[in-house]
């Protein structure tokens, strides 16, 4: 995929900008040990959303480290993206880029709550601007409410859509979220919704140029 410019300057010094002012933002007032992820992506024309980063991720540094990280690129790997290519190639940005702490409950992490999501709004709008993907990939619920309304997974994973948002206009893929702490993907029939999101995926890096390696044949089921 070629560079692409906004104005004068190149797509990746612009990231790279908002990469170093998003890395020093502490608009949220949370602990000095806790620090906004960053996505190393250059020219990317697809852009993964999430929530929030875990605790893995709270000392900065990349989005998806941890075990919901894991389990995410093991989906992408079954189409044949690998993870050092998906973050070369694909945008990881989240509603909230720091990590909100453990939820009350002590299941699971925390949703940041309003305040924090307006706070944080506005690197994502900036990203959508900048980089004006083609391709989105919402993660979990809440992100996938940001592009697409509060309705039910089911009715929207397994289904390429089309919205409009801050940068022009996007086809949208929606993924589960890969935490451990949600069951929805081991529901009946819901295996199948992500199998087959996974085909559509893949067949839209394919279009974009996204490398992707041999799946040998497998399934991606």
């Amino acid at each position: 995929m070629g560079r692409r410019t906004i104005g004068r300057a190149p797509l990746p010094v612009l990231l790279e900008k908002h990469r170093r002012r998003l890395a020093a933002c502490r608009a949220c007032g949370h602990a000095e040990t806790i620090l906004p992820i960053t996505s190393i992506a250059r020219d990317p024309r697809v852009m993964i959303v999430g929530q929030a980063p875990g605790i893995t991720e709270s000392a900065g540094g990349q989005p998806f480290a941890g075990q919901a990280g894991r389990t995410l690129f093991r989906w992408l790997d079954r189409i044949g993206l690998d993870e050092p290519t998906a973050r070369e190639h694909v945008y990881i940005a989240a509603l909230t880029r720091c990590y909100p702490g453990r939820a009350p409950s002590g299941r699971g992490d925390r949703v940041p709550d309003a305040r924090e999501q307006g706070r944080c709004a506005p690197w994502l709008d900036a990203e959508l601007r900048l980089i004006r993907p083609a391709l989105l990939l919402p993660v979990g619920k809440h992100a996938i409410a940001r592009f697409l309304g509060d309705r039910p997974l089911v009715d929207l994973v397994g289904s390429v859509h089309e919205v409009d948002h801050a940068g022009g206009r996007a086809r949208v893929l929606p993924l589960p979220h890969p935490s451990g702490a949600s069951s929805w993907v081991y529901m009946p029939g819901n295996a199948a919704l992500l199998a087959r999101a996974l085909e559509h995926l893949r067949e839209e890096l394919i279009t974009l140029g996204v490398p992707l390696q041999s799946t040998g044949g497998r399934s991606v089921a």
